[in-house]
């Protein structure tokens, strides 16, 4: 692919707040428009199993918008079919308007020629014509998920639903105590919506598009990475997909550009928050260290012994840069900052906030700090909670 001799050039400062305007950090959160508004900026929300102050999907929007009652979030999501779970970046969160943009991965589900696990003969059409009778139904409620306790070890009904929500037949409508609810597509998405009718060309070429929106700016490889896509499927669609490249200070490869993030320069209020390791602002570990400088691992999957940050290390934002990061926990009403991560002094404050905020978000009442990288800013930052604790409850 040649690539277009960039027009416009951006300081990595300038980019980083291109970034963070497009992420829904930078300027008033559009409060009318909510969680449902997050998820439709964002394009893809997503989902993981941990949960600590709460689950990804919820923390997403409450970075953004603040204290948003969590059966808000989950109301906002799956009533009324706003959205739909697929396969994206990982499992996602998906506005329903991006249905028709994933056939081109559903095609390539119903041609692959092997899997993992068997199929057992009847059992797809007896999935599905007992969610045609039955239905929304859970893996459970079709016959049972497993056949042991192993997690890998899923029964003929297991393996037949989910198949069946690769090839876009059946839709995963809501979580259900983590469990995914299961309904037919053409009951679960707008009729106007539920097509295949877009070639794989059209698909890329719209998916490209919707990731350099939600990113801002990025290389091949970060919008690549959005939707996980494929590099020689981003350079046969860029040039059409509506962005315009652009040279970044310091990121010493090609990037693209929003054209209307370039229109008018970011301005306004930054969040303060902590962010899930989740969080499509900072999950692309390369992107997060070229534009915050901030290297960040999740450590949930490293035994103990070899962790450096801890279990679910949350960083933190404040003034538009990431400025430390915390382990929490939960012990009944207290949060419990397990550990902290401090890039400096001048961070205690924005990080005392950013732990009062998620307290009272999860209807804790006390927040303690148990153990700072930098031990002599234990007290000053214990002490900054106290006095960001009694301001919260004037």
């Amino acid at each position: 692919m040649t690539t277009p001799r960039p027009s416009t050039e951006l300081s990595a400062d300038e980019a980083r707040r291109i970034v963070l305007r497009a992420q829904g950090f930078l300027g008033s959160a559009d409060r009318r428009a909510g969680v449902r508004g997050v998820l439709r900026r964002l394009g893809a929300v997503q989902l993981d199993t941990i949960s600590v102050l709460a689950r990804s999907h919820e923390l997403i929007p409450y970075a953004r918008l603040g204290r948003v009652g969590r059966a808000t979030v989950e109301d906002a999501y799956w009533k009324d079919t706003h959205a739909f779970e697929y396969w994206s970046h990982a499992a996602c969160i998906l506005p329903i308007e991006e249905w028709p943009h994933f056939a081109f991965r559903r095609r390539a589900y119903r041609n692959r020629p092997q899997w993992n696990h068997d199929l057992p003969e009847g059992t797809y059409d007896q999935v599905v014509k007992q969610l045609h009778a039955e239905g929304p139904l859970t893996a459970t409620e079709l016959g049972g998920a497993k056949k042991t306790s192993e997690w890998w070890d899923w029964s003929g009904t297991k393996v037949a639903v989910e198949r069946a929500l690769m090839y876009g037949e059946v839709v995963c409508v809501e979580r259900r105590g983590w469990k995914r609810v299961y309904d037919l597509a053409e009951r679960a998405v707008p009729a106007d919506l539920l097509h295949d009718e877009l070639d794989d060309p059209e698909c890329l070429r719209r998916l490209v598009g919707l990731a350099g929106q939600a990113l801002g700016v990025g290389t091949r490889a970060d919008i690549a990475d959005y939707h996980r896509l494929k590099g020689e499927q981003v350079d046969a669609v860029i040039a059409d997909s509506g962005l315009v490249p652009v040279t970044v200070e310091g990121w010493g490869k090609p990037a693209w550009a929003d054209p209307a993030a370039l229109a008018t320069p970011p301005r306004g209020r930054h969040r303060t928050t902590l962010l899930s390791p989740f969080d499509s602002l900072i999950w692309e570990r390369a992107r997060t260290e070229r534009i915050f400088g901030f290297t960040h691992r999740l450590e949930a999957y490293v035994p103990k012994p070899k962790r450096i940050h801890g279990y679910f290390a949350m960083p933190v934002l404040a003034g538009g840069r990431l400025v430390g990061r915390v382990d929490p926990a939960r012990e009944g009403h207290t949060l419990v900052a397990r550990q902290v991560g401090l890039k400096s002094p001048k961070a205690v404050p924005a990080v005392a906030e950013a732990l009062v905020e998620a307290a009272s978000w999860v209807d804790c009442t006390d927040v303690r700090v148990e153990r700072v990288d930098a031990p002599e800013l234990r007290d000053t930052l214990t002490q900054a909670v106290t006095r960001a604790l009694a301001t919260a409850l004037r």
